[in-house]
């Protein structure tokens, strides 16, 4: 592990975290990190807020105007352009998400949402603050397609490409053709990125889907990530086996002679895995406690700065050690902060400490904006609310920063 990182960037300047909100806009984001500060009122929130949007009942204007507005973009392509123009006056860009999750199942559905997923490439690629964009396979592939390709991958031996190519031959005539289908959306989101200059970040889904998720990304990285970055994965630091991963996937990149490409995070779905996997008696995919997640997290850190020849990395995280490791790291190769292969991420309405003094370094660094209908991004916004329900936690560091700006303006 590395030594402690240099003072040169300072999460602390609030001036510079907040500078972008009105006295107004700050009040109200205090209000609400406040509330969320009520674990009690969170969990009552969580649990009947999506009933009473399907419902009808009229909360839809409270909502919009708090928790959405919050950490949402907008409820369409052009309300989130407002809000990442004004990211783009403060040196911060954009990771554009379309934010429904749980599409609609069938073959239609799912080429529906191949096309939305098209449709937001080429609006990003028409502005000049938005050169990332999220898409998770699961919008344009079955859960039970992708769950039965993972279990046929688990009982084999030998590389993720070799497991993938045997448990291909496995599946059905029927199985095969709908994954075809899934493999030819994948293509087509990739290509269209590639043609309009776009990223495309896969996210990570449930380890029992991953395997899957992971060969179909590795496959698009080694068609378009040659020269430049395209594509990118999502490495979860919370599950133990996943630097290892990084590695192999790093082995893979040089043997194939592609770049790769690797968005690190720390995980966001540890209860469900943890109970999935005591439910069957298993072990857990994720870490024994919070430090092993930290170690092998800025370990990932390391090994991607140290090998920026062959990968491109985007560091997401909130954690502020993590993203002064980074800095701290490119300083010592005497890299500039904003190198072509380094790229910095924070959620939208979390950690502006972190992105805007990051910017104001000089670093590329940017806010994943999700954005769509209230409703359909109702489960997002309740997993903001219940990871930030944690006075100890995230609420009660973004309340001392958001009071301490409060107070430096004499509000």
């Amino acid at each position: 592990m590395s030594s402690a990182p240099l003072k040169s960037v300072s999460f602390e300047n609030t001036a510079n975290a907040f500078e972008y909100k009105s006295n107004k806009e700050l009040r109200k984001a205090e209000f609400l990190f406040r509330s969320m500060g009520f674990s009690t009122l969170v969990k009552i929130g969580t649990r009947v807020t999506p009933w009473m949007i399907r419902s009808g009942f009229p909360v839809r204007s409270i909502i919009r105007d708090t928790i959405f507005t919050q950490f949402v973009g907008g409820e369409t392509l052009e309300e989130t352009a407002v809000v990442a123009r004004k990211l783009g006056g403060y040196r911060v860009q954009v990771i554009l998400d379309y934010g429904v999750e749980g599409g609609e199942e069938g073959e239609a559905g799912f080429d529906h949402a191949c096309t939305e997923f098209i449709r937001v490439i080429d609006y990003a690629a028409t502005q000049a603050n938005i050169p990332l964009m999220s898409i998770k396979v699961t919008g344009f592939a079955r859960f039970g397609l992708l769950e039965r390709l993972d279990a046929l991958m688990a009982g084999k031996e030998g590389s993720l490409m070799k497991r993938y190519a045997r448990a291909i031959e496995e599946l059905t005539a029927e199985e095969q053709a709908e994954w075809q289908s899934v493999s030819r959306r994948m293509q087509q989101i990739c290509r269209a990125a590639a043609d309009r200059g776009i990223g495309v970040l896969v996210d990570a889904e449930e380890t029992w889907i991953q395997d899957g998720v992971d060969m179909l990304t590795m496959l698009m990285m080694e068609q378009f990530n040659r020269g430049r970055t395209v594509v990118y994965n999502t490495i979860q630091l919370y599950r133990w086996d996943r630097l290892t991963f990084l590695k192999d996937s790093f082995e893979a990149a040089e043997q194939r002679d592609f770049i790769l490409g690797a968005k690190l995070v720390r995980g966001a779905y540890m209860e469900k895995e943890r109970k999935r996997a005591q439910e069957r008696g298993v072990r857990s995919p994720i870490q024994v406690d919070k430090e092993s997640t930290d170690r092998d997290y800025n370990s990932a850190v390391e090994f991607c700065i140290a090998h920026l020849d062959r990968i491109s990395v985007i560091v997401a995280s909130h954690n502020e050690y993590s993203n002064l490791l980074a800095v701290q790291l490119l300083q010592e190769r005497g890299l500039p902060l904003n190198h072509r292969h380094v790229h910095f991420s924070q959620l939208y309405g979390m950690s502006d400490n972190i992105t805007f003094n990051l910017a104001k370094a000089g670093c590329a660094v940017s806010k994943y904006l999700p954005f769509g209908p209230l409703k359909d991004v109702i489960p997002y916004l309740m997993r903001r609310a219940q990871e930030n329900s944690s006075v100890s936690g995230q609420t009660g560091r973004e309340l001392g920063l958001i009071r301490k700006e409060l107070r430096r303006r004499g509000l």
